[in-house]
């Protein structure tokens, strides 16, 4: 069942007495473009876990694309509303931060698609989730603020870069699926927004070296120098010049493969 032309929402909210609730971060998507969309961008794919799925505006139109969907949903209101717009979906009310997403994603036929309408005040956290999740699911295709959007997706060189950045570019892929204006939600943000594709990369680099980067970006408009100077100034500099980079240079301005060699200067004992 399809709910997302905003008049037949409109409808189907009211029969089921569902109103956004401002806490949860509810705006529900009311435009069949973009839906549309989303739903073309897990083709060839088997199954689809939905987070945070409201009363089922892409739930449905998932449940008839893909061969089964599970669906985790913390507001129980809308149990019965998912119940009538995708029936064949698999319903879990939980906080979809504290469930074990690993093992319900082990439980779908693969290749399995993870795909959100995020709530903008949990993004960071269920991003970190989509990255621990790894490659165990084949994509994920994510609804998230332009802002952080735009900041996740920053090249090296752009100040909206930051460590966060580093390390999902690291473990994605990233393609832009579509730009959403405010005015494609009921009710609109105040925000515009974007559909990210998110294709897993393979990943085997040491987990302290995330941990430098941060630690990298501790204060962003300061110079590396400054930032990493604890683990040595003289030793930090020269490692800096061996990856063609300015005494000045700031942690926005290194691409992955600079991060890389730079920890790998700073951190060998000949240094």
């Amino acid at each position: 069942m399809r709910i997302d032309d905003p008049e037949v929402l409109r409808a189907f909210l009211r029969r089921y007495g569902i109103a956004a609730t401002h806490g949860l971060g509810q705006h529900f998507l009311c435009s069949p473009k973009v839906v549309d969309k989303i739903i073309a961008a897990t083709h060839g794919c088997c199954s689809a876990l939905e987070i945070g799925p409201g009363p089922g505006i892409l739930t449905g139109p998932l449940s008839v694309a893909l061969s089964s969907v599970v669906a985790i949903e913390l507001d129980s209101r809308m149990l019965t509303a998912l119940a009538a717009s995708a029936p064949a979906c698999k319903v879990i009310c939980a906080d979809a931060l504290k469930a074990d997403l690993g093992a319900i994603v082990a439980d779908l036929a693969g290749p399995v698609a993870l795909v959100s309408n995020m709530p903008y005040y949990i993004s960071a956290p269920l991003l970190q989730l989509a990255a621990d999740l790894g490659d165990s699911i084949d994509r994920a295709v994510l609804m998230m603020q332009r802002e952080v959007a735009n900041r996740i997706m920053a090249k090296a060189g752009n100040r909206d870069r930051g460590s966060f950045s580093v390390y999902l570019q690291a473990k994605f892929e990233m393609s832009l699926i579509a730009d959403v204006p405010a005015g494609a939600f009921m009710p609109p943000p105040k925000v515009e927004s974007k559909v990210l594709l998110l294709k897993p990369r393979p990943c085997n680099h040491d987990p302290l070296l995330f941990d430098f980067v941060r630690k990298g970006f501790t204060q962003p408009r300061k110079t590396l120098v400054n930032n990493l100077g604890f683990l040595g100034r003289n030793c930090v500099e020269s490692s800096i010049a061996k990856i063609d980079a300015t005494p000045t240079v700031r942690p926005h301005e290194l691409t992955f493969e600079q991060w890389i060699q730079l920890y790998a200067s700073v951190m060998s004992p000949r240094n």
